[in-house]
């Protein structure tokens, strides 16, 4: 078995040598104490006693790669039999008070599998005690959950319902704080309570009534997550409009593409606002864009530059009335057009409509654990899944949403997730990734934080790790799903052990079948199995049936299912690992693994991220591997010293870490960042083998000049 470090290998690492002789003394202590080092119940038991003695001397509570070390010593001979190793267990709190436990105990049962169980065999049970816990306000009620003539791919949810979904986000407590803000431009904390949001969005939809904008039209919303965009966001569904989201950081053919496709009538943007230190002005993307007439908010100087005729300022677009009466409709109706990433086709153009927040809201009720006394913090805008997920997710559950704008790389956001008393804290790998490069959230008090959530990308264990570290060891729930569910299909609990970078189980009210060339796997394809609120029934560009429905095998049971395109392991234990996305698939020389696979192996000292691709250099079909990589030095972006360096190290580790067939690198290319195909999303395998033939050939013109 592994031992202590010595006081030595401590000093390596960069304590003092009294603070590292004293660090390994207590190691050894407690290792005598610990005696079945092998039984993995006793392993947890040590890394949770070596987890106090990490957090406990600021002598080496902020050096991870101590806390690394010694991790590696509490799981050191982990059979693979029992499992990845949990970095947190539940404990009674969670067991005993949070929503998962309690509804665990209200349907008498003994587990969580057990629940998940019932949530999908039962869906008009589990739905409707959604709805009721949620709170949901119908101005009809349904005749019943799901209706009798309902299909997996037609389901007729809510049948006979009246409804407005934005509704449900303003019960409770007018005073109490809804959202709390700040900026780059102004760091001081802004509060909002429910009462103004609520009178905001009212005024909103008074404008859009005044502005003669139809019920049923599409508002566009192109700007940075801000209190008055999410009363934007909400008074245009309040008064029976449709948003379109669209990223601000979207190029102005971006925003054109999108606009055009969902049919936009109005669009609300920013004259400009503060991001990375840099100014970015929005409007001008709309102006260049030739866009639709446009509502300008201001700059963080106050002032409103309006460019054409038909655009108008914010405080003039604004009316002084705070009443407006709610817009319902059928629960089928759309409130929101978002957009996949479309990095090899025009996005799909997805609605949701009044039914897909309750699943947004039911996650985060059940699997993010929100409690009306929650701060929720998650960097994203209206244009992703997240901006709306984030507001249903904290909104309708009573609590309050933190809203930054700027780079949350920077220590300034840290800094805000602390005064914001933020206690759950959504993340994308990346932003992490950058953190633990740059050291950058280090010493914060991040106490209050008492979970992560990790979605957008497949995460590593050890920048889960890092996280963790970030807030004392708090869990991780990895959130895996899209914007055509409306939250997960996969995600982790509250009342299962924490493994960073796996999932412990499929979304309550969803179910997953994983299939390898269509026959049931431990590995392979994964399949949803609908109906369940949330899941998409329409496109607007594109033939739903064919995108989801056609050509899909049948279950194990002769079901229906539905393709999503991610790739899954269930691991011993029953634990999933996510593989990457179908089309992320690399094959060297009839050799397929995932791109995730390869780059689990090839973490690197001097490289901050790695992407491999698979690439057709001759238009033979014989693919080599590429990889792109993110140098932590951004003065080696030229060095071909580097590149060389790269190129050996990363087939070493695919030949001893992975597959010896594998082994060899074509190509590394040193980029600046990974070629993005959205927030914390490289782009397909197809999109970089097509970015990379063309660096080849750019290269060759400059060789041969």
């Amino acid at each position: 078995m592994r031992p202590a470090p010595t006081a030595h290998a401590l000093e390596g690492l960069g304590l003092p040598p009294a603070a590292a002789e004293d660090l390994s003394s207590r190691v050894q202590e407690t290792l005598k104490r610990h005696t079945r080092r092998t039984d993995p119940a006793e392993q947890v038991r040590l890394w949770t006693e070596f987890r106090g003695l990490l957090l406990g001397d600021p002598r080496w509570r902020w050096n991870f790669e101590v806390h690394r070390e010694v991790h590696g010593v509490a799981y050191d001979g982990r059979d693979p039999e029992d499992g990845p190793a949990p970095d947190w267990v539940p404990g009674p709190p969670e067991l005993r008070d949070s929503n998962l436990a309690r509804l665990i105990a209200e349907r008498r049962l003994s587990s969580y599998e057990e629940l998940h169980r019932w949530s999908v065999e039962q869906p008009e049970e589990y739905w409707g005690i959604a709805l009721r816990k949620l709170g949901i306000v119908l101005r009809k009620e349904p005749s019943r959950v799901l209706g009798p003539a309902s299909t997996p791919e037609r389901p007729a949810w809510l049948p006979g319902a009246s409804m407005n979904i934005a509704e449900s986000c303003f019960r409770g407590d007018s005073h109490r704080v809804a959202i709390l803000s700040a900026t780059e431009s102004s760091t001081d904390l802004r509060k909002t309570t429910l009462g103004e949001l609520h009178r905001l969005a009212n005024r909103v939809a008074n404008g859009l009534d005044d502005a003669r904008v139809a019920r049923g039209a599409r508002v566009a919303l192109y700007m940075p997550m801000t209190p008055e965009s999410v009363a934007i966001y909400l008074g245009a569904i309040l008064s029976g409009r449709v948003v379109v989201g669209i990223a601000d950081t979207s190029a102005p053919e971006e925003f054109a593409k999108r606009a055009g496709i969902a049919g936009v009538d109005i669009a609300f943007t920013i004259d400009a606002h503060v991001r990375g230190g840099k100014e970015h002005r929005v409007y001008d993307k709309v102006v260049a864009a030739d866009g639709p007439r446009a509502i300008v908010l201001p700059a963080p100087d106050g002032t409103t530059r309006i460019s054409r005729p038909r655009d108008t300022a914010w405080d003039e677009f604004l009316p002084d009335g705070t009443e407006h009466e709610v817009v319902a409709g059928n629960p089928g109706d759309p409130t929101n057009i978002l957009f996949s990433s479309g990095t090899t086709k025009d996005p799909k153009a997805i609605p949701w409509t009044h039914l897909t927040p309750i699943k947004a809201a039911a996650d985060g009720y059940f699997h993010q654990d929100v409690h009306p006394a929650d701060v929720l913090a998650w960097p994203t805008s209206f244009g992703w899944m997240m901006g709306p997920w984030l507001t249903y997710a904290s909104l309708v559950n009573g609590a309050a949403m933190a809203l930054y704008t700027g780079d949350p790389a920077r220590r300034e956001f840290g800094e805000f997730v602390s005064k914001a008393g933020v206690t759950i804290l959504g993340v994308v790998p990346k932003l992490v990734r950058s953190w633990k490069a740059g050291r950058t959230m280090e010493g914060l008090d991040w106490s209050r934080v008492r979970l992560f959530s990790s979605t957008a990308e497949p995460s590593s264990p050890e920048e889960m790790l890092y996280l963790m570290f970030l807030a004392g060891y708090k869990p991780v729930i990895e959130y895996c799903g899209g914007t055509e569910i409306g939250g997960a299909y996969l995600t982790d609990t509250i009342v299962q052990p924490s493994v960073p970078s796996t999932f412990t189980t499929p979304a309550l009210g969803i179910d997953v079948a994983i299939l390898d060339e269509g026959v049931p796997s431990e590995r392979g394809e994964v399949f949803l199995r609908p109906p369940s609120i949330g899941l998409s029934t329409s496109l607007l560009n594109y033939d739903h049936s064919k995108e989801y429905f056609a050509g899909v095998p049948r279950g194990p049971r002769g079901e229906v299912l539905r393709r999503h395109g991610d790739r899954l392991e269930r691991l011993p234990g029953g634990r999933y690992r996510h593989l990457g996305r179908v089309d992320d698939v690399i094959n060297i020389g009839g050799v397929k693994t995932s791109a995730e696979e390869i780059r689990s192996v090839i973490a690197h000292d001097l490289v901050y991220d790695a992407k491999p691709a698979a690439v057709d250099v001759d238009r033979s079909g014989r693919h080599v591997l590429v990889i792109y990589a993110v140098p932590r030095d951004p003065r080696q972006l030229g060095s071909t010293e580097l590149r060389d360096r790269l190129r050996a190290d990363f087939q070493k580790a695919i030949r001893d870490r992975l597959n010896p067939l594998l082994a060899h690198v074509e190509d590394v290319v040193i980029v600046p960042e990974l070629p993005q195909a959205g927030p914390g999303k490289t782009r397909t395998m197809k999109e970089l083998e097509r970015d990379y033939l063309a660096y080849r050939a750019a290269r060759k013109v400059q060789d041969s000049r």
